[in-house]
């Protein structure tokens, strides 16, 4: 049985999996840096980078004692190669190339987002390609047409703040600390989504993309007024993201062709609303709906072990001199589309 490990450091997540052929998760690991990053409200790049290089040969010591293994038992080793604040990345990546290098064991450069992207199936076998994708998180918001291993066309993407930013910065204005995704979640629990007059940007557009630097602005701007609630505007905020998500999904879905599901994937992916909606959505076309279980939503490194399992299955690795890459789109034939969304 192929057993690959996987190291994960795009961001401010060091993590370690050992991942088998058949979606057994052997062991992980992940030490978190919210209380690092929490002060400043956001991810700081140099102090991310220097935790991973801290934490991560310690943590990949453990994962391999937790799962009574040996590095000469592993039968590749697969590493986050972009994109992500590449400090990290090199951390990641460099210690992936030395254990290579020392054992002998084949590398695997891994796309993160390839890493979200093929998740849904380490935790459903029964998945097949090709299906339609919603890959949201902090950094990225696209829907993409996932037929086989690296191999995506992208039909959406943000063209300014992706919908993961979008939560902790509203959560940063609502005073609610990092990370502001799950605040905002619980937050709105407690508030009336129909209160608060928010946009729904780009709702209806044949554009395909998204747009939330405008929902943000609005989040502000509502803040400011002293009209409302925190709790309302965290529950308006979010039901104007999913009325974005759903609205732009049903368009792609129209402009997919046949697919076997509709897929949702990162770190957003945790939020219980938004699931149920896109749930909703799925029954609506009489597709089946898939998102992996929420701790394979944020960043981890089981997914990266997992891409290498399915790249290792078809004979693929890379060179030791592969390099880090900041930005590494899915999809690189994609148009280029205005707005920040050059960079998916």
């Amino acid at each position: 049985m192929t057993t690959i490990l996987g190291i994960e450091s795009s961001c401010d997540e060091t993590a370690a999996a050992l991942v088998t052929g058949d979606r057994t998760i052997l062991a992980q690991r992940i030490a978190s840096q919210d209380e690092a990053h929490r002060p400043y409200g956001g991810v700081v790049p140099e102090i991310a980078a220097r935790a991973h290089a801290e934490r991560l040969a310690p943590l990949i010591e453990a994962t391999l004692a937790d799962a009574g293994m040996t590095l000469d038992q592993v039968d590749a080793i697969a590493a986050t190669a972009g994109p992500g604040l590449i400090g990290g990345v090199m951390v990641g990546l460099v210690t992936a190339k030395a254990l290579a290098m020392a054992t002998g064991k084949p590398l695997i450069a891994i796309n993160h987002l390839e890493g979200h992207a093929l998740s849904p199936r380490l935790a459903d076998g029964a998945l097949e390609y090709p299906y339609l994708l919603l890959l949201v998180s902090g950094g990225h918001c696209q829907i993409l047409l996932v037929e086989g291993v690296g191999k995506f066309r992208r039909l959406a993407t943000t063209i300014d703040d992706a919908l993961g930013e979008a939560f902790d910065k509203s959560a940063k204005l609502l005073g609610l600390g990092y990370p502001g995704g799950p605040a905002m979640e619980r937050l709105a629990l407690a508030g009336d989504a129909k209160k608060v007059p928010l946009p729904r940007p780009l709702k209806g557009s044949d554009e395909p993309h998204f747009s939330f630097a405008g929902l943000k602005s609005a989040v502000m701007r509502a803040k400011q007024s002293g009209q409302y609630s925190d709790a309302d505007i965290a529950a308006s905020f979010q039901q104007a993201a999913i009325d974005c998500l759903i609205d732009r999904a049903r368009r792609a879905l129209a402009a997919a062709g046949p697919v076997n599901a509709l897929v949702v994937a990162g770190g957003v992916a945790a939020n219980k609303a938004i699931r149920g909606a896109l749930e909703a959505l799925a029954a609506e076309h009489a597709l089946d709906f898939v998102a992996p279980p929420l701790a394979l939503c944020t960043d981890n490194a089981a997914m990266i072990a997992w891409a290498g399992v399915e790249r290792f299955a078809l004979g693929q690795s890379d060179p030791l001199d592969v390099a880090a890459r900041p930005r590494w789109p899915l999809d690189p034939e994609a148009d280029a589309v205005r707005g920040a969304g050059v960079k998916a």
